[in-house]
């Protein structure tokens, strides 16, 4: 008799729905079965037949870390677009492109990370570049739009399975993982959380991964919001990914739990569902869960609940169905739909910022291009490596001929003398294949080791002329003339062997240190180990590490380990460190000034290196350009007065515009950048690309980067009071619009806006009409400007369209701290039409119902510390290490909260304080009675007791102002009568 073969398990039954068959396949799992896919690398079960699987692929905008794939511009310069369908478009371009690589390489992963949906607060944030914009509404729009291509569009199977980074308030690099952000409960629901919400909501979210930071005192991931917010806006199973080494610092840089097995047991409680920690190695994770479950800190149950949503991403991702997944097969790479693409996404990330009429470039004229980003397509972290390449002094060539571009670098070309009189010399490279850094892929670049087949440095008589670019606060890159950047190797030597600057710890940054006040010698120091460079006989190498350094002159970031900018290397000075006399052969301001002196306009394009001085691990310290690019801009406005800043960067600057014939910003534009911008400049393209930030004119404008109040800080378009450089929005043609015919009306719980737009130049172009809103009389400080819909729209010459917009009226409610909950305040607001969110161009005023305030029940109900209206010099901590605020003095001094309309009924007699931590005092009056109450302190921060003081209230309502004085917590205020 022949054996019936074994029936198929439910698990592998498509018939079934996914649930069913997520049970059935988690019920066949042992116990170390389902601990070991906790891990972000879930290993095989081959009895089940179950594949390995991993969490995280990036793919911020194209594969990255994976080898040559497209690459379209930075997320900023997306955001810059203003237009959804065309971000739709660009993430079903990457996720068929994560398709078609995963085919050839299983390193590839179906679970992206992507994208970055933290508003772009505060613009000297590092990884600016990484987010869409500093406004909630245009942020969601962008991000639902890069998901929804992502997901693509078949309503059972996934081609990519997208998480959303980074969970919660995170805009700051320094210190990243110990720094917590005060987040009151307004500008969490109004602001921080609204990004993410509506893009969860669109329905095409796998998951999210919590940020490094702590909120309100508590680490990130181990945040309530996960389980009260997040997990509420969906009927799908989230799957929540840790960032890479925080599970680890729950212990060791946070200091928040004592033992990782409580850490882990916390975070997997709180909604953590895929460790990040330990690289590939997941044993450490599991034996932290094993361990956590014999201590009774967690159960079986809840790893079932986080296995489980892993689960359901890879039932979604058609792993357990080869034969009816769609995407199998759907892999298309580096097609000229993604090629052609990636320059019409280029092209309308452009912003022309200012525009004397010198733009539109005539076809005659004469061009000088110079500038440290002239001949340059510049990648970032996250990108992948290039196959195609366009600069803007390449397009320019092919555009205008090469007869009628002169071109100058700027760059200083310098030579080092050593003490000896020699100086530093490259010698011959042999024959080698040159490839570029990252070029085969790694699931982990930060391990990528520099090169070692090329000769050290030496030193000759005459030495090698370098190409010297100081990049800001003295970050110097030293280029060889064959084009490769000296950089620093595991062994220590020095070697002109890097094609660009990159990496975690970048080998291709110095700094020269004079040696004496007045002396002409200088230490060059290696920024990525901290060293200063020695010559030695058998080659230039930093300097060899003392006894007592030899600890910490190690690179102290790694992709698992967040550091504080700066803090890579030590600056000990060996003593066969180097003294080096710079011996300057050009000043690039020279070279600019010949070039542009009998040019007909001059274009100087300046910007940032993604991997120098503001990028992930590093702030920005200032909004200013590096004083090198100043002074080339400079000579070249003194020697041509058409001078026109063209800026590449992934972030805003300050500079002075008056003095520029026109001005233009792109982020790093991918590699039709050059193409994009050569296409804008000569008019073959009209400019549309909008502002996703605003542009401040100086430093001084500036809050805190830890001040993460945008409501009392004043932050954003929204709140901020004064005169920015360029406004939010803000973004010039070549065309002029107009707008007309404005009518509001007021239906189906919508406010329906209608105006006419027309073109009226005689060139096809794109406008962006965006829509504000301002509450006339708000009983709560409410933002100046309010963007709640915006459309891109392509015209012809003298066309008119209609267009209408239909605005939810809940998008006119504010977070009521009284209630808890949202309220649209009934009364007057204006309608604004516009090309910026200070170019209105028509206006309206509507009244709308609502519900009016009602005072706060204090008396039945008392008063949640956080739930204040007003405060000054408060910061909100954890109430208790699960759930819950608390307020604090900021630094430890003093603190002012108000609450207003409190409803004392008939009157009270005494109040109540729940307190925590130092001894200090609480200072409270309402209605002209006042207390004070001394708080002796408690023994740790979560201690809290109860204090009772008289405070004789009249009945009514009243405001009730509150003193914090010492490191005290107050948690919560009640009342009796």
């Amino acid at each position: 008799m022949t054996a019936s073969p074994p029936p198929t398990p439910p698990f592998r039954d498509p018939r079934l729905p996914f649930a069913k068959r997520v049970d059935d396949l988690l019920s066949r799992l042992t116990r170390d079965e389902k601990v070991s896919f906790l891990h972000q690398f879930a290993p095989a079960v081959e009895r089940l037949g179950v594949a390995a699987f991993r969490t995280g692929q990036e793919a911020l905008h194209g594969v990255a870390w994976m080898g040559p794939a497209t690459v379209f511009p930075q997320a900023v310069g997306l955001g810059a677009t203003w237009n959804p369908e065309l971000v739709r478009r660009v993430g079903e371009a990457v996720s068929r492109e994560v398709r078609a690589m995963r085919a050839r390489d299983e390193r590839v992963g179906l679970n992206v990370w992507s994208p970055t949906v933290n508003l772009l607060r505060h613009p000297l944030w590092g990884r600016n570049e990484e987010g869409y914009s500093e406004d909630p509404l245009l942020t969601s729009a962008i991000a639902t739009a890069y998901t929804r291509g992502l997901r693509g569009d078949h309503p059972v199977y996934w081609r990519t399975a997208p998480v959303l980074k980074h969970w919660l308030a995170h805009n700051n690099e320094t210190g990243r993982d110990v720094t917590s952000s005060s987040v009151r409960p307004r500008v969490l629901h109004e602001y921080d959380l609204r990004a993410f919400r509506a893009t969860v909501e669109a329905g095409a979210v796998a998951g999210v991964m919590p940020a490094y930071n702590l909120v309100n005192g508590r680490p990130n991931h181990v945040s309530p919001h996960l389980r009260e917010h997040l997990r509420t806006w969906t009927d799908q199973e989230l799957l929540v990914c840790s960032d890479a080494g925080a599970p680890s610092n729950l212990v060791d840089s946070e200091h928040y739990f004592d033992t990782h097995e409580e850490a882990t047991a916390a975070a997997l409680v709180a909604g953590v569902d895929s460790f990040t920690d330990h690289g590939t190695d997941g044993s450490p994770i599991a034996a932290r869960v094993r361990g956590a479950l014999e201590r009774g800190l967690l159960s079986e149950a809840d790893v079932d609940t986080a296995v489980r949503r892993q689960l359901s991403v890879r039932f979604r991702l058609g792993e357990f169905d080869p034969d009816d997944d769609p995407h199998v097969h759907s892999g298309a790479f580096d097609t000229p739909e993604h090629r052609e693409l990636a320059r019409e996404a280029a092209e309308q990330a452009v912003v022309l910022l200012r525009n004397d009429g010198v733009l539109p470039l005539a076809p005659d004229t004469r061009l000088a291009v110079v500038g440290l980003l002239a001949d340059e397509c510049k990648l970032d972290w996250y990108s992948g490596t290039l196959i195609h390449r366009s600069t803007p002094l390449e397009a320019l060539y092919e555009r205008f001929g090469a007869e009628r571009v002169r071109f100058a670098e700027g760059v200083d070309r310098v030579r080092l003398r050593t003490s000896a009189g020699t100086f530093l010399h490259v010698p011959p490279a042999p024959e080698a294949p040159d490839p570029a850094r990252g070029a085969q892929g790694a699931l982990d670049p930060a391990l990528l080791a520099g090169r070692t087949d090329l000769p050290p440095l030496t030193t000759d008589a005459v030495g090698t002329e370098f190409a010297l670019v100081d990049w800001g606060d003295g970050v110097l890159t030293l280029r060889a003339p064959d084009g490769r950047y000296l950089s620093v190797a595991e062994d220590g030597y020095v070697r002109a062997s890097a094609d660009q600057p990159g990496g975690w710890v970048v080998q291709e940054t110095f700094r020269l240190e004079r040696r004496g006040e007045h002396g002409t010698g200088h230490l060059l120091r290696h920024l990525g180990t901290g060293r200063p460079v020695s010559v030695a006989a058998d080659g230039v190498k930093v300097a060899a590490r003392t006894p007592e350094t030899a600890e910490t002159t190690e690179p102290a970031e790694t992709a698992e380990t967040p550091v504080t900018a700066g803090t890579a290397g030590t600056a000990e000075t060996p003593e066969t460190a180097e003294v080096f006399e710079v011996v300057v052969a050009e000043h690039g301001t020279d070279a600019v000034r010949r070039a542009a002196a009998d040019a007909d306009v001059v274009l100087v394009v300046a910007g940032n290196d993604p991997h120098i001085r503001g990028r992930e691990t590093e702030d920005r310290t200032t909004l200013r350009l590096p004083a090198h690019q100043e002074r080339l801009l400079e000579a070249a406005r003194a020697a041509n007065p058409r001078t026109v800043l063209v800026l590449v960067s992934a972030y805003p600057y300050a500079f002075e515009p008056g003095r520029l014939a026109a001005a233009l910003w792109t982020a790093h534009g991918g590699q039709a950048a050059g193409t994009a911008l050569a296409r804008v400049l000569a008019g073959d393209v009209a400019p549309a690309g909008r502002l996703p930030q605003t542009w401040y004119a100086d430093d001084a404008d500036l809050p805190d980067l830890l001040d993460y109040d945008v409501i009392g800080g004043r932050q954003t378009y929204r709140y901020f009071e004064g005169t920015p450089l360029f406004p939010f929005g803000h973004g010039l043609s070549y065309v002029p619009f107009g707008y007309a015919d404005l009518v509001t009306a007021v239906a189906d719980g919508a406010l329906h806006v209608f105006f006419t737009l027309t073109n009226a130049g005689d060139t096809t172009a794109d406008e962006v009409a965006q829509l504000y809103t301002r509450a006339v009389e708000p009983s709560v400080p409410r933002p100046r400007r309010e963007l709640l819909a915006h459309r891109r729209v392509t015209l012809a010459p003298g066309e008119t369209r209609r267009l209408e917009f239909a605005v939810p009226l809940r998008a006119f409610a504010f977070w009521d701290v009284a209630r808890g909950d949202w309220r649209l305040e009934p009364g007057r607001y204006d309608v604004l039409v516009g090309a910026s969110s200070e170019d209105v161009r028509l206006r309206a005023t509507v009244t709308l119902d609502g519900e009016p305030a009602a005072p706060r029940p204090v008396l039945r109900r008392g008063l949640s510390a956080a739930d204040f209206d007003e405060h000054g010099g408060a910061a909100l901590v954890d109430h208790t290490k699960a759930a819950g605020d608390a307020v604090t003095p900021a630094s430890g001094g003093s603190a002012e909260l108000l609450y207003r309309a409190c409803d004392f009924g008939t009157g009270v007699r005494t109040v109540r304080l729940e307190l925590a931590g130092g001894a200090g005092t609480v200072e409270l009056s309402a209605g002209g009675a006042r207390a004070t109450v001394e708080s002796p302190g408690t023994p740790g921060p979560y201690d809290y007791t109860t204090v009772e003081a008289p405070l004789p209230v009249a009945g009514g309502t009243h405001d009730l102002r509150v003193t914090l004085r010492g490191p005290l917590r107050l948690a919560h205020v009640g009342f009796s009568g």
